[in-house]
């Protein structure tokens, strides 16, 4: 796609960059096959195409609108466009440029500046884990809208005081500990299982991806800029062999902390070795298998005699953020679960980080269409791998949805015999 960008942007990085990206675009149109809100509303500025139109036009000098924000604003950054694109265009990148442009040129209504800015600030708060207690004690209280935003207490188990000679460090994230906490303490568990400590860094906090999707995106480098001076004396004495991550919408986010930063001098090589250690969870699960099969043989063999069913929803942040594909339902079916994937797996569930909040109507949409499909799958549990699609879909599925790590940590902690248990000892 040629083009010519206004002076302004021209000579910026962020130019550049959006230059670079929209050369490799050739009209295909093969996106737009793959985009949920070209899908659900029928409107080519409401598909990839069209928004790299929009963009275009703005970088070439065009005055944005509230209908170019609009349309911008309607895009889940699911990313499926970019496991759909022939020619390597990198969406995600360019519209995050778009976006923060717009957003500089066009204000926003008070009711939206209130709601973002609740959101950024509120979601990465210290005091967004009491608010949550709070809302969890008086859940039956609350309108249905709120509720479902608000999951039951969870009991998060014991964490493992083992010491292991092979170490990890995990980001604990900034919604996760005080919404679901189980997740994290079994993840620490499943991987002491392996012969694998897990450690948190407790400076380390948001990964960035809230304040930095919701157009605060210097807010959301101070973010990632934090993380990494938490993380870097253990990076940098070597003590940890990875920073594995849980939940696949901060993955993806510190896989490109390298990018994010490249330009800044004081970060740009420390960011870029971040990028390079971290793993989200499912990238161990084939050394897992051997390691459980090996130290816990008792229990792999009495998932493979029950054989657990379980429906799962690939995230979009997994598939097609990390574009990490087959690695779950491939391991966790080696160990002995039955995993099957819906129709449509592909697509997104609606979550998308702060979109459900707001667009809901489109988020509840896709969310309804998402359940139609998994429900067709004949199973006891839907699992997935981040917590944004977790909660999104629990407040509306008609059987339990949870991470896949607690469904194996679940059997794992099964009864099991005392030689199984000086195994893992």
């Amino acid at each position: 796609m040629q083009t010519q960008l206004a002076p302004q942007y021209a000579a910026t990085p962020e130019g550049r960059e959006a230059e670079a990206i929209l050369r490799k675009c050739v009209h295909c149109g093969f996106c737009t096959a793959t985009c949920p809100t070209y899908q659900l509303l029928g409107d080519e500025l409401d598909g990839p195409r069209g928004r790299i139109y929009l963009i275009k036009q703005v970088l070439e000098g065009a005055a944005p609108t509230r209908k170019t924000q609009l349309h911008l604003d309607r895009c889940l950054t699911c990313r499926n466009c970019e496991s759909t694109c022939p020619s390597g265009v990198q969406y995600g990148h360019l519209v995050d440029i778009g976006r923060q442009i717009v957003e500089e040129q066009v204000p926003r209504p008070t009711g939206e500046r209130l709601l973002r800015w609740a959101l950024k600030e509120g979601l990465t708060s210290p005091l967004f884990g009491p608010a949550m207690k709070l809302g969890q004690r008086v859940r039956g209280l609350l309108p249905a809208t709120l509720k479902a935003k608000v999951p039951a207490p969870q009991d998060a188990g014991a964490w493992p005081t083992r010491e292991h000679p092979r170490k990890v460090l995990m980001l604990a994230g900034c919604v996760q500990p005080a919404m679901q906490p189980n997740i994290n303490s079994a993840t620490a568990r499943v991987l002491d299982a392996c012969g694998i400590q897990t450690l948190i860094a407790r400076e380390a906090g948001c990964c960035g991806a809230v304040k930095f999707h919701l157009n605060d995106q210097q807010g959301g480098l101070a973010h990632m800029r934090a993380n990494i001076d938490a993380w870097w004396p253990q990076v940098e004495a070597g003590s940890v062999e990875a920073i594995v991550m849980n939940a696949s919408g901060c993955g993806v986010t510190v896989k490109e902390y390298g990018h994010h930063l490249q330009h800044d001098p004081a970060y740009a090589e420390r960011a870029a070795r971040i990028s390079a250690l971290t793993r989200d969870l499912s990238e161990l699960l084939p050394e897992m298998v051997a390691l459980l099969s090996e130290r816990a043989p008792q229990a792999v063999a009495g998932i493979r005699a029950a054989a657990p069913r379980l429906a799962y929803h690939p995230p979009c942040t997994l598939q097609h953020g990390q574009q990490l594909k087959g690695g779950v339902e491939t391991h966790l079916t080696a160990l002995g679960f039955q995993v099957e994937l819906p129709a449509e797996s592909h697509l997104c569930c609606g979550s998308a980080g702060t979109y459900s909040v707001l667009q809901p109507e489109l988020s509840l949409q896709l969310r309804d269409r998402k359940l139609a499909r998994l429900a067709a799958v004949p199973a006891e549990t839907i699992v997935s791998a981040n917590i944004g699609c977790i909660t999104h879909l629990q407040a509306a599925a008609p059987v339990p949805v949870r991470h896949w790590v607690e469904v194996l940590d679940e059997w794992l902690a099964r009864p099991a015999s005392r030689a199984d248990a000086d195994l893992l000892a």
